[in-house]
């Protein structure tokens, strides 16, 4: 959220999704290693690692799941933003998508998230329609 200028409230980690094939590689270049976690009935990953150097932990997932309904459902972004970060190259869902996303989870804690990307979303609407 954050890097689409939107403040996301408290932060306390930074999720990170890749994809399966790459889980193994990026976490070897991140130097940590695949944690074992218990079952949880919303969320689960085939890959799950935290790195925490840099100064917001980092919560590395593959093939990252959301039970909806009880059905799982693989969590896959289908947009791709780049966004330019100290000269690095970071790609993110759109805002839409995160929208989307913290909607799927039904989580009181993420009503504010929610209620900040509606606004941001709601504002880059009447700034192009004002265009």
């Amino acid at each position: 959220m954050a890097l689409h200028g939107v403040d996301p409230g408290s932060v306390k980690d930074v999720d990170l999704l890749v994809e399966e094939p790459l889980a193994g590689a990026v976490l070897g270049k991140l130097g940590v290693a695949p944690l074992d976690m218990p079952p949880d009935p919303l969320f689960r990953s085939t890959a799950f690692a935290r790195w925490d150097k840099p100064p917001v932990p980092v919560e590395v997932m593959a093939g990252f799941h959301v039970a909806i309904a009880g059905q799982w459902h693989p969590v896959k972004p289908r947009s791709r933003e780049r966004i330019d970060l100290e000269g690095i190259g970071l790609f993110v869902p759109d805002r839409r998508e995160l929208l989307a996303l913290f909607r799927s989870f039904g989580r009181p804690k993420d009503g504010p998230r929610i209620r900040a990307l509606e606004a941001a979303e709601a504002t880059a609407l009447l700034a192009a329609s004002v265009r």
